[in-house]
């Protein structure tokens, strides 16, 4: 019974409940993981103190980098358990996933072992200076020696519950985890409670991914007869097929998030040359800039396991409606956010910190990044689309496009014509350019699919 309810929702399910039923989930808990992601900001801001908001900032580049193996073992065993379940091979899904869940566990253990280790190098690199490095050095104790390994699993666990259609419990366990960290925060940060700064966030943030891992745990366990999601270790044993169809999607991936560290390391370099005012400042406005981005993202992933699922099974009709519906949806609400964001900009950075020096640069830099919104939603829909056909290459070529050839060369440049202010600008031009590639590649991709016959079933209602 819970196999045909699974197979309806990605074979017959009008496509738009489907959408809904898979992204809304995804949406909801990516709004709740910005609400988590602001609160370090937002509680540690309260202490009015750049140098403990500057180190919540400055790490942030190593937060994103937990991204890079989320990616690997996330997107590229979801992008591989989707398409065999559209190909009905249940035995390639369940190693599939166990292959993914092992994997991420050692490499969360082995990130967090490399930070610590070359934590002096590491502290340079990211831009800390003699009056930040020790609150940033605190703030990473918890967050990434101590807690690398649950958060990057928490997010690993969430893609494998949702590749089988389970959105809603995967949206769950991650909001478990990101409502409490809201809870803990002000307990251990401000001065009424532990009063232990940004060291505080980075331990409720700590223990709240613990508590979102302890979800999933129990529900696989209570859900154990009815899953193709497996933790045996004997079914992890690396098989060529799997690792090949993993790695093809998940190494590419994982490049893009690690060039977005790279990206966001040099920009907040080149922000630390003015102080800890303008670093804070980027910070805060980035965090904004990152709520309609991560639902957008959230909405990308969720229809994810459908559109890799019809692709297995070659119905590329239904892959595209799935598609163009979401990008019809995406793109209303991330224009209203562009006029938002750029009407009330000074409000909105002022929510987080009391200081005019910080709200006036912050003011000027989220109305330079609002610009980049509505194109986010076809950069990363089509990134989606590439990664849910096995397509590693098309993802790893607009990875490039976007931080090597755009994005990172943009920042010296405009950081010379137009200093400080122009380093915001750097991501809207880059993103205007990748969303005219990315539509020009998923049109061509979805005409030749279509054009080649489709074996079995004829297309239903459902497809349209």
């Amino acid at each position: 019974m819970e196999k045909d309810k699974k197979i309806y929702l990605f074979e017959e399910m009008p496509v738009s409940k489907a959408v809904m039923k898979l992204a809304l989930p995804t949406m909801l808990s990516s709004i709740v993981m910005v609400l988590y992601n602001l609160a370090d900001t937002w509680f540690v801001g309260m202490l009015n103190d750049p140098i403990q908001t500057a180190a919540v900032t400055l790490a942030g580049p190593v937060l994103l980098a937990f991204n890079a193996v989320n990616n690997l073992f996330g997107v590229g065993t979801s992008s591989m358990m989707g398409r065999a379940l559209g190909r009905k091979e249940y035995d390639t899904v369940k190693r599939t996933s166990a292959f993914g869940f092992w994997a991420s566990v050692l490499s969360g253990i082995l990130f967090a072992v490399l930070c610590t280790v070359f934590k002096p190098g590491l502290m340079s690199m990211l831009g800390a200076a003699s009056d930040n490095i020790e609150a940033t050095a605190d703030y990473m104790f918890w967050t990434v020696t101590l807690g690398a390994a649950p958060s990057i699993l928490n997010v690993v666990m969430a893609y494998l519950v949702r590749t089988e259609g389970s959105s809603m419990h995967a949206s769950i366990g991650t909001m478990s985890g990101c409502l409490l960290n809201i809870i803990l925060d002000p307990i251990f940060v401000l001065p009424w409670g532990f009063n232990m700064g940004a060291a505080g966030a980075g331990c409720a943030t700590f223990i709240s991914n613990c508590v979102a891992c302890a979800y999933f745990f129990a529900l696989l366990f209570v859900k154990r007869e009815n899953t193709f999601v497996c933790l045996n270790p004997k079914m992890a044993k690396p098989r060529k097929d799997i690792v090949l169809g993993v790695c093809i999607v998940g190494i590419p991936a994982s490049i893009q998030n690690l060039l977005n560290v790279l990206s966001m390391t040099l920009l907040n370099n080149f922000t630390a040359a003015y102080g800890s005012t303008a670093v804070a400042a980027m910070g805060i406005s980035h965090k904004l800039y990152q709520i309609p981005m991560q639902v957008t993202m959230g909405m990308a992933q969720g229809i994810m396991p459908l559109v890799s699922y019809n692709y297995g099974s070659r119905n590329y009709r239904r892959a595209r409606k799935t598609v163009s519906h979401t990008i019809k949806i995406a793109m209303i609400g991330l224009v209203i956010a562009t006029v938002g964001y750029y009407v009330f900009a000074d409000v909105l950075v002022r929510l987080f910190i009391e200081n005019a020096e910080i709200v006036a640069y912050g003011t000027k830099f989220l109305r330079a990044k609002c610009i980049a919104l509505p194109f986010l939603c076809l950069d990363f829909i089509g990134v989606n689309v590439y990664q849910a056909f096995g397509k590693g290459h098309l993802s790893l070529f607009f990875a490039i496009l976007r931080k090597v050839i755009l994005e990172i060369p943009l920042l010296f440049i405009l950081e010379r014509v137009y200093p400080l202010y122009g380093l915001a600008y750097s991501q809207p031009i880059g993103e205007f350019i990748l969303a005219i590639a990315a539509s020009v590649v998923m049109i061509n991709m979805f005409k030749r699919l279509e054009s080649e016959p489709r074996p079995g079933k004829a297309l239903t209602g459902a497809d349209e």
